[in-house]
């Protein structure tokens, strides 16, 4: 059920591994998207709304726990590619046990403050009590998305991105279901799509468990696997703690965007949501690249093959281009259609924001997409601290570009601030990537999951 990515045509692997991990990061946004389309559909746009008042905070949190369980699979992907099939299990135990110490923590900090960041975002007032109730359920639920991502994410990283996808899929259809089944069944509101949504996604990594269980011997872990060892933990951390940083760096820059966004009313913010989740879906592809990399290049780096990164990275690059001119130009073309199967009727106000922000963002998806390649490729390579800083440099261009510009072009001018911040976080990237295969060549003792550990 593995899959070694050290060996082959890297065009062919990348290509393999990418298809089910874009359908599942489609089904994925599905998922997310449910919520939305069900809400706006059948309570109404400022129900639409609230949801979407909620995707920056919502971003700062699972983000953080999202990237803190992709660095602890890029160390296990290391592990997998050097051939140490006993480190391995000891990595996967590792992350067990950093997983339930993060997810207390992660549950009783993001809860506690989830209403103080929605009125420092300005929320709307008569939408404000709506993104409370549907938030803070989905932090109550945060174990349920750190369980699925640890376990997806090192079965990803021992080269099988199709089981995940399975079981994603079913969770996205119980999701829809338990939806309409709260919502229109039991008439309890936004928070009803809260709960289906954490209710899918537990079940979804119950599936990927016990799969694990029958059809991966190499995972099996022992009582043995959970001796605790401080450097090697570390080593985990050092590379996850990054990962999670950055995305969170990126959702606080999200969450000035929101806020920016709140002063323009609830009309604004349901068109911008919309926007926003056509945006994630047309750009998927983007992501997928994004993620194939980070395990192509951890199992490379663990294997010593540094010319293979290289080539990994140029092939990803050119489908990037012709993912990005295509994605983008579908958004521009059909936001209509696409903006109305949110709620189920033309809402003529709403559709013009949604537009607005589509023919700004979509020119800038190639640009999104290096961003993508290069991070996923320095954190898969347990270079973590250049995406942090391009990550802080996103925030701060986010910002300025949303003070500035907002006062300029208005509501234009908040949607141009993620093109701004994406086109210096990628040069700060670009940038950082040379350097670092440049150091590689250079001191190539130092390359490889065995130099890796001797410098902890």
């Amino acid at each position: 059920m593995t899959n070694d990515m050290t060996k082959g045509s890297p065009i062919r692997l990348i290509l393999a591994f990418s298809i089910p991990l874009f359908i599942g990061n489609v089904f994925q946004q599905f998922y997310s998207m449910a919520d939305t389309v069900i809400v706006g559909r059948t309570i109404g746009v400022q129900a639409l709304a609230a949801v979407g008042a909620t995707s920056a905070i919502s971003f700062l949190i699972l983000g953080f726990a999202q990237g803190l369980t992709s660095g602890f699979s890029v160390v296990a992907a290391q592990c997998f590619g050097a051939g140490e099939e006993e480190r391995l299990r000891d990595s996967v135990a590792t992350s067990i046990l950093l997983c339930v110490a993060a997810t207390v923590f992660i549950t009783i900090l993001s809860v506690l403050t989830a209403r103080p960041l929605l009125e420092l975002m300005d929320t709307p007032a008569d939408i404000i009590d709506d993104a409370w109730r549907y938030i803070v359920v989905i932090y109550y639920g945060i174990g349920a998305a750190i369980f699925y991502n640890m376990i997806a994410g090192i079965i990803r990283a021992v080269g099988d991105s199709k089981t995940p996808l399975y079981f994603l899929i079913v969770a996205c259809i119980i999701n829809i279901v338990l939806d309409y089944l709260f919502i229109a069944g039991f008439h309890s509101g936004v928070a009803g799509a809260g709960w289906a949504t954490v209710i899918a996604q537990l079940l979804a990594a119950l599936f990927c468990l016990l799969y694990v269980k029958k059809r991966f011997p190499v995972l099996h872990i022992k009582k043995h696997n959970f001796r605790w060892d401080g450097a090697f933990a570390w080593q985990h951390l050092r590379v996850g703690l990054p990962m999670a940083f950055q995305f969170s760096i990126t959702a606080v820059g999200v969450m000035v965007l929101q806020a920016a966004l709140n002063q323009f009313g609830s009309t604004a913010v349901a068109g911008f949501t919309a926007a926003t989740k056509i945006e994630n879906l047309a750009t998927q592809a983007l992501v997928t690249l994004g993620a194939t990399m980070a395990t192509y290049a951890a199992q490379n780096y663990g294997a010593g093959n540094a010319a293979r990164i290289r080539q990994g990275v140029h092939r990803s690059i050119l489908l990037a281009l012709g993912f990005s001119v295509v994605g983008g130009s579908l958004v521009i073309a059909f936001c209509e259609p696409l903006v109305v199967l949110f709620l189920g009727e033309k809402d003529a106000q709403v559709v013009q924001y949604a537009q607005t922000y589509l023919n700004i963002v979509g020119p800038f998806f190639f640009i999104l997409g290096l961003l993508f390649i290069f991070r996923n490729t320095l954190q898969g390579m347990g270079f973590g601290g250049i995406p942090v800083l391009a990550g802080v440099s996103e925030l701060v261009a986010r910002v300025v570009a949303a003070a500035w510009l907002a006062k300029v072009w208005g509501y234009s001018g908040v949607c141009a601030a993620s093109s701004v911040a994406w086109v210096l976080a990628t040069t700060l990237l670009v940038a950082g990537y040379w350097a670092t295969m440049s150091r590689i060549q250079k001191y190539p003792a130092q390359f490889g999951q065995k130099g890796q550990e001797e410098r902890i």
